[in-house]
């Protein structure tokens, strides 16, 4: 029976979720599969404070790349699982692999000098600093009348 559901993300409970097969996400990236990559995104005076959940990810499976103007984030994992019987052989052997990733248009100003990515508890934080405005000069603009 699906039920409304006023705590999660959507309106209904997903009642299909338990004949999901392979259940690769969840042995990948544990319980919290579905929240994967959530971000929030903070204006302060001089850029943005810019926080990734990645729970379950080491540090050494997440990329960060600019590349005109976009900065990418992506997290990529594997899993192999190997089962063997008395003599050695094969009785199960599975291998599993996942990525993700995300891009943030941050602009043609952002060098990879202006972030400094840090990963504490399963979050990834970095700031992206804004772009600096030109001072216009101002002009007196006359526009000539003819006759």
């Amino acid at each position: 029976m699906m039920m409304p559901s006023i705590f999660r993300d959507n309106l209904f409970d997903n009642f299909m979720e338990d004949f999901a097969f392979p259940d690769v996400d969840r042995m990948l990236y544990g319980k919290n599969a579905k929240n994967l990559m959530k971000t929030d995104v903070k204006e302060t005076e001089g850029g943005y404070v810019v926080d990734i959940d990645l729970p379950g990810f080491k540090k050494d499976e997440i990329r960060m790349q600019l590349e005109n103007g976009y900065l990418t984030v992506s997290a990529a994992k594997g899993l192999d699982k190997d089962e063997q019987n008395e003599e050695g052989n094969y009785v199960r052997r599975e291998r599993y692999a996942g990525s993700m990733s995300r891009s943030f248009y941050v602009g043609n100003h952002v060098t990879e000098e202006d972030v400094h990515p840090k990963y504490e508890n399963g979050i990834l934080t970095f700031q992206i600093p804004k772009e600096e405005r030109k001072a216009m000069e101002k002009k007196d603009r006359y526009i000539a009348i003819e006759g």
